[in-house]
């Protein structure tokens, strides 16, 4: 019934307002784009009667031309077809607008998951002690990477922002004006942002996002469980930060990049507590206080701008000056706005968000194999014999001694100290390893700290980790007790509170070995990394590469921790969020505080409230563990089919994602011409699948070993297994999502194509025969049934972005029969991905 009423408030508040809205676009004065409007259309309509029919984009696309335009020429086709694109563009953007002003509309403050909602649980339950126990040592950390997932630039992202104001405000003048601005702002960047760029991007959204949000989620929590003894620790809401850390495959970020951007975080959150000073100021205006804090505001003021140090804790003295004036002097008037302003200086510190470095192991073991050469002379040395040696010499070396990326690793090291003293040992403090699959991983960046002149007390960092591939994650048990036994590292790990963050990557880990048996190796992963850390005496916290769509580890997030049994350490639950997942799930007040909240009351919940649904019996793991082989294998034979890698070579945008000029990172790895798998990033990967509706690694080999099971007369044994284990069930309904973003129509041509269409065809069985089955499992008509929403959502975005497809499939054709001018027609694929993407910004 919620369900219904929920729908029917969307269709009021989103689709209606869209329509409303929409039919300004076609009086807007945009250059050469008057009648784009009356055509849009007609081109949607073709594209859906065509695809239902079997035609394919070229002949869809010639037919608009010859039914609705009188253009002969390609020249002036072309041109038609670059203005629909811009003009749809403009359309996801109203969109998105309109469904982020809905967002309060559509929940409410006692929704499952909210932290009110957590609080009548659990004083019901009698759980309210148990509560504010956990909290006492929990917390969740969001890290925003620079992933290129978003294709908004700065400007753009700030009309969204006004606009989403003008439509909650229904102010159809500035929403006017707002999509004339629109209409003439560029969507495209003509080169590639720099990694600074990335970071000031996402610097805007701590200053006029997450600031007030997490600040003011703070007080509430703080207000909601109150009592005499109950004190809530500061780091309960933290943020990371990678852009102009994250140098792995981004030659781009340099030790330089890496401080500067230290600065600007530093920068950006005095300037924050400047502006927030202003307010505090205008209520305690009276005699004494107003001196203190005129005083904190000039000391502020010398911090920013003219470089003079300033820590936390001066910031929180002066406070506390002017509150002990307060109190004694003028009755405590007003001291809670002093409190709260004293919560965010203990919150964000003159960090803001805590910036990490990482890299990958094969880097590292080039460093270390050059310096060691350079110290030693020796070059049979063994991996082991390297770092053991380095550890241990007492001189130090000098990075200019060295070239290129042995350089700059080694000064990135070296400045750690310095952005600590700068922002604090919270604005840097650990070290991220991508692909570790040995001991040497971890042991070589502690020789880095060695051998850059710290002494084993300064090295101030975590050592993490980052297990990615199936052979990483299927290793991490013996490499993590090893280093748990290592004499020095387990020195270091004392020094760090016995405390280790272990990192596990969803994005290569579902490109490598499936949906489901990605999903469940990581599972598998933390309960035997939880039981070794425990063995050892230490605090484990799990750290996760999640993307935004179910295909790179997203999907609902709430029910993904909150499924996760006893035997996962919840010590604390730490994610990445990136691109459109930044925008849509934390990009404006009202979204980032509700989805703040579904995080930490997942956390919660899985240690107050007991469940069974939520730990495995041996007989469901025993069937998990069966149907990811199965599935695993199916994927793997896909993979090693030999047109795998040609397909999306060939058929879809894979070549384009590196001319979008929306990331600083290359899209591929290494270099050469040929493309080889392991090569393939996670995001243009799984992006590619995107455009071509397909979305393969989202559901590919799962609806398969669910049909073994049938054929075995086992399917009953699934279904027990749906109903009684909620990560089981948390895994289906993320997949169901995947699927229910696909439209193999678009690409029916393809099965009659004599290289591709068996390749083709084994990618649309697959997916028939994934829906038939989890809709037999779940006993839905629909997919995404459970969630009317989102399902809303998807099918008007879809809509919209339906022409955009269409053009897009029609220049690759055109490119592949060698047909016209072959640098438009790629211009226009380049050009087609900006808005499919953006437009499918409601994944996770």
């Amino acid at each position: 019934m919620i369900h219904d009423k929920r729908a029917e408030k969307f269709r009021q508040i989103v689709e209606n307002k869209f329509q409303i809205y929409n039919s300004l676009f076609m009086s807007l004065p945009y250059d050469k784009m008057t009648n784009i409007g009356m055509l849009l259309p007609f081109l949607c309509e073709e594209s859906k009667i065509g695809y239902d029919q079997g035609k394919t984009p070229v002949e869809i696309v010639e037919e608009f031309f010859k039914n609705h335009t009188d253009l002969e020429s390609e020249e002036q086709k072309l041109e038609l077809l670059f203005k629909i694109i811009q003009y749809i563009e403009r359309q996801v953007v109203l969109f998105d607008s309109i469904e982020d002003a809905a967002f309060p509309g559509l929940h409410s403050e006692s929704d499952s998951g909210t932290v009110t909602n957590l609080y009548e649980r659990s004083f019901h339950d009698h759980k309210l002690e148990k509560v504010r126990e956990k909290l006492k040592d929990f917390s969740i950390k969001v890290v925003f990477t620079a992933h290129p997932t978003q294709f908004y630039p700065n400007s753009v992202q700030r009309i969204l922002h006004d606009l989403r104001n003008a439509i909650t405000n229904d102010s159809i003048t500035n929403i006017d004006t707002l999509l004339q601005q629109l209409g003439k702002t560029p969507f495209v960047n003509k080169e590639k942002p720099t990694p600074i760029d990335e970071a000031m991007s996402i610097i805007y959204y701590l200053r006029y996002v997450y600031y007030d949000t997490i600040g003011e989620l703070f007080t509430k929590i703080k207000s909601i469980f109150n009592n005499d003894h109950f004190h809530l620790h500061e780091d309960l809401i933290q943020l990371g930060f990678w852009p102009g850390g994250d140098r792995d495959g981004n030659p781009f970020v340099t030790a330089e990049v890496t401080k500067r951007v230290a600065e600007e975080l530093h920068s950006a959150i005095l300037k924050a507590y400047y502006n927030h000073l202003k307010s505090v100021r205008r209520r305690l205006s009276f005699r004494g206080v107003s001196d203190v804090l005129t005083k904190l505001s000039n000391e502020l003021y010398a911090a920013i701008f003219r470089n003079e140090k300033m820590t936390a804790d001066q910031i929180v003295n002066r406070i506390e000056e002017a509150e002990k004036i307060l109190t004694e002097q003028h009755n405590s008037l007003f001291i809670e706005v002093l409190y709260d302003f004293k919560d965010r200086v203990k919150i964000f510190g003159t960090h803001f968000a805590t910036l990490d470095v990482r890299q990958d192991s094969r880097i590292h073991q080039k460093v270390i194999d050059e310096v060691f050469v350079k110290v030693t002379g020796d070059i049979n040395a063994s991996n082991e014999d390297k770092f053991n040696k380095l550890i241990q010499i007492s001189e130090s070396v000098n990075p200019d001694d060295f070239e290129d990326i042995v350089r700059d690793t080694l000064l990135t090291v070296c400045q750690v100290s310095e952005i600590q003293q700068l922002n604090g040992l919270r604005g840097m403090n650990r070290y991220i390893i991508s692909n570790s699959d040995a001991v040497k991983d971890v042991m070589n960046v502690y020789a880095f700290f060695k051998i850059c002149g710290y002494k084993d007390e300064e090295i101030n960092m975590d050592i993490v980790p980052l297990f990615e591939t199936m052979e990483g994650l299927a290793n991490s048990e013996n490499v993590m007790n090893e280093l748990y036994q290592n004499p020095i590292y387990k020195k270091h790990l004392e020094r760090r509170g016995n405390q280790q963050t272990i990192m596990l990557g969803f994005s290569d880990g579902t490109k490598d070995g499936g949906y489901l048996k990605a999903n469940w190796e990581i599972y598998k992963a933390k309960e035997v990394l939880t039981k070794l850390s425990e063995e050892n005496g230490i605090k484990v916290i799990f750290f996760d590469g999640r993307g935004g769509p179910p295909a790179r580890g997203g999907g609902k997030t709430h029910d993904f921790y909150a499924s996760q049994g006893k035997t996962i350490a919840n010590n604390k639950i730490e994610l990445t969020i990136q691109g459109q997942t930044i925008t849509s799930i934390f990009g404006n007040k009202e979204q980032a505080k509700y989805n703040f909240e579904q995080l930490l009351t997942a956390g919660v919940e899985n240690d107050v409230f007991k469940n069974s649904k939520k730990d495995l019996t041996e007989k469901e793991r025993a069937l998990i563990i069966e149907l990811a082989e199965i599935s695993y294998q199916k994927y793997s034979d896909l993979k090693a089919h030999p047109m795998f890698v040609p397909y999306l070579q060939e058929m879809s945008t894979l070549e384009y994602y590196g001319k979008t000029n929306i990331g600083s990172r290359p899209s591929k790895r290494g270099g050469g011409n040929e493309l080889k798998f392991e090569d393939l990033r996670a995001i243009p990967f799984v992006g590619s699948w995107s455009q071509l509706k397909q979305n393969v690694p989202g559901f590919f080999g799962f609806g398969f070993a669910m049909q073994q099971m049938k054929e075995q007369g086992r399917f009953e044994e699934v279904r027990e297994l749906y109903k009684g284990s909620d990560f089981f069930k948390t895994l289906v309904l993320n997949s169901m999502m995947s699927m229910n973003k696909t439209y193999f129509p678009l690409t029916y041509y393809i099965k009659d194509n004599p290289k591709f269409g068996a390749f083709w065809n084994i990618l649309f069985d697959e997916y028939s025969l994934s829906k038939d089955i989890m809709l037999e499992l779940t006993g839905f008509k629909l997919l995404q049934q459970e969630d009317p929403i989102s399902r809303k959502s998807v099918k008007i975005r879809e809509r919209i972005v339906l022409p955009l497809l269409s053009i897009q499939q029609y220049a690759l054709m055109k490119i592949q029969k060698g047909e016209g001018n072959k640098e438009a027609y790629e211009k226009l694929v380049t050009r087609s991905l900006f808005g499919n993407i953006n437009a499918s910004r409601n994944s996770a």
